[in-house]
């Protein structure tokens, strides 16, 4: 009976993992489309992280991009945070993110387009 329940909990837990999706997240600032994206669904520790650009149907590739995540203070827990510049990859901006623990977390995009204007966008992401 022990066996038969291990086994049935080991097969839940695979199917979760099974069919957690990828990250896609979209949003919009000052005119200017975000597209927030990975190709594997997160998991604590180190994520590949895509961020679309684009305005009027244009893909921005001109861009200095920045991504900082992090994770509030709460009790017993003290503050997490990870910062990463992105790189262009095609026509995307491929960064490195790491969430230490699993939970929301929240993030920030900051764009500096090629007119010198800084751009923020804030939202949250499950792990």
């Amino acid at each position: 009976m022990k066996n038969l329940v291990k086994v049935v909990l080991s097969l839940f837990i695979m199917i979760g993992f099974l069919n957690a999706e990828p990250l896609s997240q979209n949003g919009e600032k000052n005119g200017y489309k975000i597209k927030l994206s990975s190709e594997q669904s997160l998991v604590s520790g180190n994520n590949e992280v895509f961020i679309a650009l684009g305005k009027n149907d244009t893909v921005i590739k001109d861009a200095k991009v920045k991504i900082k995540v992090f994770m509030p203070e709460m009790p017993g827990m003290p503050y997490m945070e990870y910062k990463g510049k992105a790189k262009l990859v095609g026509d995307k901006y491929k960064v490195m993110v790491n969430f230490a623990m699993s939970g929301t977390w929240q993030y920030q995009i900051k764009f500096k387009t090629s007119d010198g204007k800084v751009h923020k966008v804030r939202g949250s992401v499950n792990i």
